[in-house]
């Protein structure tokens, strides 16, 4: 029985094997058949006449990174992307030296422009050097800074009337109640009354609206306040001081009137040649 049956259990997987062993030399066999007819093609191909040249087509060159930077540095050594004949290429080597050197130097090919001198050495008290400028454009005779400095004994201080005369609107009188004395800012805090109602005005002292300011009246005793800020209440108001500024006003212009006449009589006897001299008759006998 096992003579005459050939497949078994145990043959059936030998021989599967063998079948796919087949298989696979077919397909190279039949792989290879096929490169020999292509061979056997290129052979029994017609060849070119020997007259007509054929141009055989050259790999073009990729030039190197070197000469390309060297193409990049000296663009007037090539010509249609070409070096020009007749001059030398310099090497890439001897251009980092110089580049080198460059960089070695204290510049570094820039433009340094010296520090500005410390402005301690120039102008030590650089705050009271503007102020002096700005007050000396400001007040160039120096009478405001006077009528408000402390040293003077005769300055204007709290308590006193002051008249203040602008450029542009009405003079306005009024009570000292605030001196702020901040250099350039310096100012004063006037109280008055217009139509009976209690006005307070600031007046800078350097201002150039303000064109002058004029004591009109000292007060009678020291004030013992910074502020005379309790002169807001109705007890301690001084009210309305048109009658003093009017008195003072016309004190000032009976002086003015009576100086221009002696002024005019003394014009009038230049004119005339002055006074005749009188003078002792001498004996000369």
């Amino acid at each position: 029985m096992s003579a005459a049956i050939s497949c078994t259990r145990a043959a059936a997987p030998r021989l599967a094997i063998r079948t796919l062993r087949c298989q696979r030399f077919a397909s190279t066999q039949a792989a290879a058949a096929v490169l020999e007819k292509r061979e056997m093609g290129i052979e029994t191909a017609p060849v070119a006449n020997a007259t007509t040249p054929t141009k055989v087509s050259q790999p073009r060159r990729i030039p190197t990174l070197a000469e390309r930077m060297h193409k990049a540095l000296y663009p007037e050594m090539y010509a249609n992307g070409r070096p020009i004949e007749g001059v030398k290429m310099s090497k890439p080597g001897k251009a980092k030296k110089v580049e080198k050197k460059t960089i070695r130097s204290k510049t570094h090919g820039l433009n340094i422009i010296a520090p500005a001198p410390a402005i301690k050495k120039t102008c030590p008290l650089p705050v009271q050097t503007v102020t002096q400028n700005s007050l000396k454009l400001l007040d160039p005779t120096g009478a405001r800074t006077r009528l408000f400095d402390r040293l003077n004994p005769e300055c204007a201080k709290l308590g006193d009337i002051l008249l203040v005369r602008q450029r542009t609107g009405d003079p306005f009188a009024g009570v000292c109640i605030n001196i702020r004395r901040r250099g350039v800012d310096t100012a004063i805090l006037l109280r008055g009354q217009l139509t009976r109602v209690g006005v307070e005005m600031w007046y800078k002292v350097y201002s150039p609206l303000v064109e002058g300011i004029e004591v009109v009246q000292r007060a009678a005793k020291r004030a013992r306040r910074a502020r005379l800020t309790y002169m807001r209440l109705v007890k301690h108001d001084r009210g309305s001081v048109e009658n003093v500024v009017r008195v003072y006003l016309r004190q000032k212009a009976s002086l003015g009137a009576g100086e221009g006449k002696k002024k005019g009589v003394e014009k009038q006897k230049a004119m005339q040649g002055g006074k005749k001299k009188t003078g002792k008759k001498v004996n000369r006998r």
